[in-house]
């Protein structure tokens, strides 16, 4: 039987991801605590519109799409004051206040500067960054809409084989981890899945980008995965995981929960 395996949130929009043993689903389809504070250009601190709803495209501030260096911070946030370590020797703590804000903008511009990825700081519209969100509601989602990703381990574990790279579930960033599934079965799922006691509705597949190339503890791009996908697995776009979106109110999912494909 399927069952939950790990459960990640992501504090701020491109860091590393902070592994919990339960996420509240919100019923607007994102989890409480994800992604809830971003880096951004300082052209782009106010979002543009996608259909009605805010939308925070992720080129426009820092991602490990175009910055795989971020790879390298340890992000912590807690009762509103965020942490950040590189190598395991804190580089900046401070709270969300306007003072505070500026200091981690200051200390991570600093890390980027110093990093294989500082060329891309001088492009126009790009400095000051800017540290936006209020910490606490989930804006800062890939996609409008927002939705809930989940991958199975033995898809990840499969890709992992075809690539001397090591390459794990942190590479594809999902909020739900499952195992007691074969590989590439969720991309089959389609209709309602129930986690625990919380109800899902199957959207899409989902597409990556050069964020999944980036080694999560180095930073490093040592796996030219979106190719990987497209020719060892017969892709006609490099997809991994899907996106779901809650029935009713949402809820809490656990690791452990079962997880049962319900139609």
């Amino acid at each position: 039987m399927a069952v939950v395996s790990s459960l990640y949130r992501y504090p701020i929009k491109g860091f590393t991801p902070e592994p919990r043993a339960e996420l509240v689903v919100q019923a607007d389809g994102r989890i409480a605590g994800d992604r809830v504070l971003a880096f951004r250009f300082a052209d782009a601190t106010t979002p543009e519109d996608d259909d009605g709803l805010d939308y925070w495209p992720k080129n426009r501030g820092l991602a490990l799409m175009d910055f795989p260096s971020i790879a390298r911070l340890h992000v912590e946030l807690e009762d509103g004051v965020v942490r950040i370590s590189e190598n395991g020797s804190l580089l900046v703590e401070a709270g969300l206040d306007d003072p505070g804000r500026r200091v981690l903008e200051d200390a991570v511009t600093a890390f980027v500067e110093r990093s294989s990825d500082a060329r891309l700081l001088d492009r126009p519209g790009v400095l000051p960054l800017r540290l936006i969100g209020d910490g606490v509601a989930p804006r800062f989602q890939d996609r409008a809409r927002g939705y809930i990703s989940l991958h199975g381990e033995a898809t990840v574990a499969q890709v992992d084989a075809a690539v001397p790279a090591p390459v794990d579930d942190r590479r594809f960033r999902s909020n739900i981890v499952v195992s007691g599934t074969a590989p590439w079965e969720e991309l089959d799922w389609s209709g309602r899945v129930r986690i625990g006691t919380v109800e899902f509705e199957v959207q899409r597949p989902i597409g990556r980008c050069a964020a999944i190339t980036a080694n999560p503890d180095t930073g490093e791009r040592d796996a030219r995965l979106l190719r990987v996908l497209t020719t060892e697995f017969g892709q006609s776009e490099a997809t991994l995981g899907i996106l779901l979106l809650p029935i009713g109110d949402g809820g809490t999912v656990r690791v452990g929960d079962d997880v049962v494909v319900v139609s």
